[in-house]
């Protein structure tokens, strides 16, 4: 729809996702959660979709998280009526939003095209790349409203920065500029604001031409390896490996390298 909050774009294998409300700065509002956490999924089970790039409208930010306009809103109307819950946003769109970024067996990737914040920072966390404007930054936030994190972020924080860094980005949130946040290890790469468009789309596109069973099976070994054993990560890589093993993809990659060419990958 046109006057959706979020736009949809299908560039080949690859699915742009926007949020478009920039006026807003691109913060969560029902509407825009909905939206958001719908058209994730719709891309994660469309069989066409070989990658997927998020990112927000406008120059100022990415997504500053939840709107805090209406969650005043909804606390007032939960103290009112004495039923209801105003953070049952969590369960209900947070949670299968990140799933869906997290979880989806495709390569996902955060164009940070300005300050992402709060929930905004959680969703390019749970992404598997993040390019980022040189005016773009981080900043957790949840600690400065008096909640904790949500969106996945005390799980994604601490496996790219460690555990004490993390600690205090989400006890002591500050805003971290896009230098430190690639010295960090929370930016794969960090371009002039102006080329962030192209060299995002160029990054995601590479991705979403490359052999998708193949990077989905990596996406699974390496978040199966963060909680199991070696032997267990061991008889994962054997499962994972012979799924990718009876690809398309690879029997084009073997011929394509005894033939010295480049392969063309169908992403199956």
């Amino acid at each position: 729809m046109a006057d959706s909050p979020v736009r949809y774009e299908l560039d080949g294998g690859l699915a742009v996702v926007t949020i478009d409300h920039p006026a807003a700065m691109n913060a969560l509002d029902t509407a825009t959660k909905v939206a958001l956490r719908d058209t994730v999924a719709a891309a994660a089970a469309d069989p066409a979709v070989r990658a997927v790039l998020l990112t927000g409208a406008g120059d100022r930010a990415f997504c500053v998280g939840q709107d805090l306009k209406e969650h005043v809103g909804k606390l007032a109307e939960a103290r009112e009526s004495g039923t209801g819950n105003a953070l049952s946003t969590v369960a209900e769109h947070y949670n299968p939003l990140v799933r869906a970024l997290a979880g989806m067996r495709k390569p996902t990737v955060a164009a940070v095209n300005g300050v992402a914040a709060g929930a905004g920072a959680s969703l390019a966390f749970a992404c598997d790349f993040r390019i980022l404007a040189d005016t773009a930054g981080f900043n957790t936030s949840f600690a400065g409203v008096a909640l904790t994190a949500d969106s996945g972020a005390s799980w994604t924080l601490p496996r790219l920065v460690g555990h004490a860094r993390a600690t205090e980005l989400l006890m002591l949130p500050r805003t971290v500029k896009a230098a430190e946040a690639l010295e960090l290890g929370l930016a794969n790469r960090v371009v002039p604001a102006a080329e962030l468009a192209q060299t995002a789309r160029d990054f995601a596109r590479r991705l979403a031409q490359g052999p998708t069973v193949a990077l989905g099976a990596l996406k699974e070994s390496i978040d199966f390896g963060w909680s199991h054993s070696l032997s267990e990560t061991l008889d994962k890589e054997d499962e994972l490996q012979t799924r990718a093993g009876a690809s398309e993809d690879h029997g084009i990659a073997v011929r394509a390298f005894l033939d010295k060419e480049q392969p063309k990958y169908l992403g199956r």
